[in-house]
């Protein structure tokens, strides 16, 4: 069913659940499509995401590999172009340096190079995210970085909702999609439609209506948003409008106008470092196309700018979350 539609059949879910259940669903759809990476198969799965899977499926659709990334990541990419539709779990997208040549360079460019001759249909999933006490090696956020590249895609689900919708749509697509979850998410219970749906990329969803500040967000930044919104208008009543970007790019622009064109205020947050982070990207639209509807500048918050700490209570606080949220909004009246 389409993302527009109602749907009659909802359930609580986890969100590994619903991308275990995104999974099973294209590999019983389409026999092109294989999942491939490290403990995916008889352990499954680093974080159970795959849990059942290699023994419902078999070795031919759900394949361990060596601890390689730049070795099975290329693999994934030649058996993209020959018309396979891999899924590659990184059981750290802070391993995808490791593959940076293939991922970036390689994946990126072959559609463009083969004068549009050569697809490569490949999913790169895994956990992107600091805050769980595993040191600055792996704790990146390398979302912007992907952006960064024409020829990739990039989505951040925040919900169990989309998690499941946008890993459909993406083992779909005919271009490399890049999907970066978060550890701390999936656990994390949602409705879900039984039915079949997907959602479709470079679409925002505005996940809570607001009249007097627009928070624009991606990932787990977006929870902490919502927390921040209710509060804001139970003890400030400030009316606050979410806007969860979910794919970066392709990039929804004019949900992100239409929202600051209302609310006249605009706050970014996300989890990524503020250098070259996606907020900057997101405040200079915003500045570009909306300028004579602010009432002040853009804001931005992001991670405090140091490798990840590893002490847990202080990466705990340079993360975004609601206190921080709620200071740097109350700033802006």
């Amino acid at each position: 069913m389409a993302e527009t539609e109602t749907a009659t059949n909802m359930r609580e879910i986890a969100y590994r659940e619903a991308v275990r259940e995104a999974l099973a669903e294209e590999i019983e759809r389409d026999e092109n499509v294989v999942i491939m990476g490290e403990e995916v198969a008889q352990y499954n799965g680093a974080y159970k995401v795959t849990e059942g899977l290699w023994k419902k499926y078999g070795d031919k659709r759900v394949v361990d590999t060596p601890i390689s990334e730049a070795g099975f990541i290329g693999m994934g990419i030649g058996a993209s172009m020959l018309g396979i539709r891999p899924v590659m779990e990184l059981m750290f997208f802070s391993f995808a340096y490791v593959a940076w040549d293939q991922i970036v360079n390689n994946a990126a460019t072959i559609r463009y190079m083969s004068g549009g001759l050569i697809n490569i249909p490949i999913v790169i999933r895994g956990p992107a995210n600091a805050g769980t006490n595993v040191g600055s090696t792996h704790s990146h956020t390398p979302e912007n970085l992907f952006a960064n590249f024409p020829g990739l895609k990039v989505v951040c689900p925040a919900t169990p909702y989309d998690a499941k919708g946008l890993m459909k749509t993406a083992i779909r697509d005919n271009d490399p999609v890049y999907v970066l979850e978060n550890t701390l998410l999936y656990g994390l219970k949602g409705p879900v439609p039984e039915e079949e749906y997907t959602i479709p990329l470079g679409l925002a969803e505005v996940k809570r209506e607001g009249t007097d500040l627009t928070i624009v967000a991606h990932g787990r930044a977006v929870l902490s948003s919502l927390k921040a919104a209710e509060i804001l208008e139970a003890e400030h009543e400030l009316s606050v409008e979410v806007v969860d970007l979910r794919s970066i790019r392709p990039l929804d622009e004019e949900t992100i106008l239409n929202s600051v064109r209302k609310t006249n205020h605009a706050l970014y947050v996300e989890e990524t470092k503020p250098f070259c982070g996606v907020g900057a990207q997101i405040s200079h639209l915003i500045q570009s196309q909306a300028f004579d509807y602010l009432d002040a500048p853009v804001a931005r918050l992001s991670a405090i700018d140091a490798p990840a700490i590893y002490s847990d209570p202080l990466e705990k606080i340079q993360l975004p979350n609601p206190q921080r949220i709620i200071q740097v909004a109350l700033g802006m009246f």
